[in-house]
């Protein structure tokens, strides 16, 4: 498994912790190295930490954004794991502009699959693609 997938996967978790406990971010983050300090490159753990902490910071507008594209759907009522995935995605989208949007939308189309329920997939991908064409017009379809 590539790194920055294996970072997006452990960026789910820590989201989804967060989400279900209600504990601070800082605090879900520390527990959840705690067990993989020795197993874990430090290269992953920057770049999951990194989008942890830009989606805690941006949240209103990540959260603004999903709930503008998902029509019909409240982000609150959305699965844990979907509404996390499209947080990750999100982010990569308005804030990391290092990053392709077709990597982003790809590898949260490949982790919603993974981790969601049978539609996940075709849900993210309808509500990234929303994003996409409205807030990076000038990405060319993928």
């Amino acid at each position: 498994m590539r790194k920055r997938t294996k970072a997006r996967e452990f960026t789910l978790q820590i989201l989804y912790q967060t989400d279900i406990t209600k504990n601070d971010v800082k605090d879900c983050l520390a527990d959840f190295w705690k067990n993989r300090e020795d197993k874990t490159e430090a290269s992953i753990k920057e770049f999951a930490e990194g989008i942890v902490l830009g989606i805690i910071e941006h949240e209103g507008e990540i959260d603004a954004q999903i709930g503008e594209a998902a029509t019909n759907w409240q982000i609150k009522r959305m699965a844990v794991v979907d509404r996390n995935i499209l947080r990750i995605a999100t982010y990569e989208l308005l804030y990391r502009q290092d990053i392709p949007p077709k990597v982003s939308i790809n590898e949260a189309i490949d982790i919603a699959k993974k981790y969601g329920d049978q539609d996940s997939g075709k849900f993210v991908n309808g509500i990234l693609d929303k994003i996409c064409k409205t807030k990076r017009p000038h990405v060319t379809k993928r």
